[in-house]
């Protein structure tokens, strides 16, 4: 699967500390950094914050994921899962002072954080750390006008702060790639080609200012799918914005769980599988 994603023109490798329990940055070192050259991808890593406990782990978690992808530098390293609570905890250790430092030591190319929390907040971090070269954002249709994701409303958080924009759940978890056949219909009618993951990918490809979009591919049909929806990409034209919109509005009216299994909520301090 890396090796058809790259031969397709894919270069954008997303991991973190936390994935998998540590074995996703492993897996990047077997699968894709030790059999190519580092020209041949930009990969992505993130500090679990949250996690510590004194400002000198930072640097030792960072030695510890260079070691485990195989690298000495990442093209973009950020700052993990960003809330009211763990932005708490970075300000007191000072996180963001080390990932200035790292850029300045050419460690990370670029610097940023994803981020899980309201539009305030946001406005909030990037008025007092206009450093950061990206944000990470939850962005899907079906999220756009969420009253708790806030898609929409964070989105435009980083546009008035000219901050580029890293899409992740553009699928939501994959839920938006399996859709009940009378919605799916309205979908292929327009473009009987054209999965429903193709859609959602269109869909927030379609903001100028987004600039790197995250897909969880777990077969190499999701690889091919996905690399051909952006081999000579298109937005959205307004009448597919506007079926986009009736799709959004038709699984809203439906879903009323709009988990994405990140498994952050878990495990439940009360047993529930949440």
């Amino acid at each position: 699967m890396v090796d058809r994603f790259l031969e397709l023109g894919g270069v954008y490798f997303d991991t973190a500390y936390t994935y998998l329990g540590g074995a996703s940055e492993k897996g990047i070192g077997r699968a894709l950094t030790s059999r190519y050259p580092r020209s041949a991808f930009r990969l992505a890593s993130k500090l679990p914050g949250w996690k510590l406990t004194s400002y000198d782990q930072c640097r030792e978690i960072f030695r510890e994921q260079l070691e485990r992808c195989g690298v000495d530098y990442f093209d973009v390293y950020m700052l993990h899962w960003l809330n009211a609570a763990n932005y708490a905890v970075c300000e007191k250790l000072d996180q963001f002072r080390f990932l200035r430092e790292l850029k300045a030591e050419g460690k990370a190319k670029a610097i940023g954080f994803s981020y899980h929390d309201g539009p305030q907040l946001l406005d909030e971090i990037l008025i007092k750390h206009p450093e950061v070269d990206y944000v990470q954002l939850q962005i899907n249709y079906l999220d756009w006008e969420s009253p708790t994701i806030q898609s929409r409303a964070c989105y435009e958080v980083a546009v008035r702060h000219g901050k580029p924009v890293i899409v992740m759940e553009p699928v939501k978890g994959g839920s938006l790639a399996s859709l009940p056949d009378d919605i799916t219909t309205m979908f292929r009618e327009t473009r009987p080609g054209d999965s429903t993951a193709a859609w959602a990918l269109r869909y927030v490809g379609s903001f100028s200012n987004v600039k790197v979009i995250l897909s969880g591919m777990s077969d190499m049909n999701q690889v091919e799918d996905n690399l051909k929806t952006f081999t000579n990409f298109e937005v959205l034209s307004d009448r597919e914005q506007e079926i986009v919109e009736k799709v959004a509005s038709a699984l809203n009216n439906r879903v009323q769980n709009g988990c994405t299994a990140c498994k952050y909520c878990m495990p439940c301090p009360l047993g529930v599988n949440i």
